[in-house]
């Protein structure tokens, strides 16, 4: 919990409850009992946010605010557990997600990534299920609800499940081409470029993979010692928009002759102007059909 406990717009979205709405609940059902700071302002606890994420999930299913509020916690957990144990919907997995999230559960955490993985297969698990998990996270990072531990611990999670089932692909290629997949340097979020670096190997690509904050040196030195066919990269941090063309345009004068695959979200802030043969990847399906 945040040494000042969550506020009533933390609880709003993480749950996707109105406040209004949690509001209404504690006066007619009193659902939550808020504490209260020195100088009066209202906080909620770990517990609170748990119960209202619990209840969150309740009432998406279809149980009356009215019947859920008569429930105590055991009865109210073990309805959720049944709920969940029988549900494959992506939004129900991304809310179960968020909560071993919060309560650091490593073994709830690591049992649901396998079991989605086992149910939708690595490339839909990644893109229809973490994925948009991330983009739930990214946002509530931006405004302060969690802080950064909470996604370092299920960011490494994810990330040896997926280097995992890389690993079950071996090394040997079918193809003579030879992909390099980086991000440049200060890029530190390296799940896209994982999960792209796994696609490339399972259609039968020699990878060369060089992971994070990769020093723009060490590109122009790789490019003069070893074939490269294609590259791979991603902008995800915030970069200026001069500054993003201005990489682009390096990039291409050291591979000139080669096509640049680029993801992440600064593509889509500044739609910059691309160089020749340098093309913005929109989802895996896509990426796919480039090098098919």
């Amino acid at each position: 919990m945040k040494a000042e406990g969550y506020s009533i717009k933390d609880l709003e979205i993480l749950s996707g409850v109105k406040a209004h709405t949690i509001r209404i609940w504690e006066k007619r059902y009193w659902l939550l009992i808020p504490g209260r700071t020195d100088t009066n302002i209202r906080y909620y606890s770990d517990d609170d946010l748990r119960r209202i994420l619990n209840i969150s999930l309740l009432v998406k299913n279809k149980f009356k605010i009215s019947k859920v509020a008569q429930w105590n916690d055991s009865q109210i957990k073990t309805t959720v557990l049944d709920i969940t144990s029988k549900s494959t919907a992506e939004s129900d997995y991304i809310d179960r997600l968020i909560l071993f999230m919060l309560n650091f559960d490593t073994i709830g955490f690591y049992k649901l990534v396998t079991e989605i993985i086992k149910e939708k297969g690595i490339e839909d698990a990644v893109a229809k299920v973490f994925f948009t998990f991330f983009e739930r996270i990214g946002t509530y990072w931006l405004v302060g609800t969690i802080f950064p531990a909470q996604e370092h611990f299920v960011t490494n999670i994810i990330r040896q499940k997926l280097i995992a089932e890389i690993d079950k692909l071996g090394v040997e290629s079918e193809r003579e081409s030879t992909i390099l997949f980086y991000l440049p340097d200060g890029e530190l979020h390296e799940m896209s470029l994982l999960f792209y670096s796994y696609l490339a190997r399972k259609m039968g690509y020699n990878v060369i993979y060089l992971g994070q904050y990769v020093p723009f040196e060490d590109l122009t030195k790789i490019s003069v010692h070893t074939r490269i066919d294609f590259v791979f990269t991603a902008f995800i941090n915030s970069v200026p928009k001069d500054e993003l063309e201005e990489y682009l345009a390096n990039l291409k004068h050291v591979f000139p002759h080669q096509k640049v695959f680029i993801t992440g979200w600064q593509l889509q802030i500044h739609s910059p102007q691309l160089p020749r043969l340098v093309i913005i990847v929109k989802d895996y399906r896509e990426f796919r059909k480039f090098l098919d």
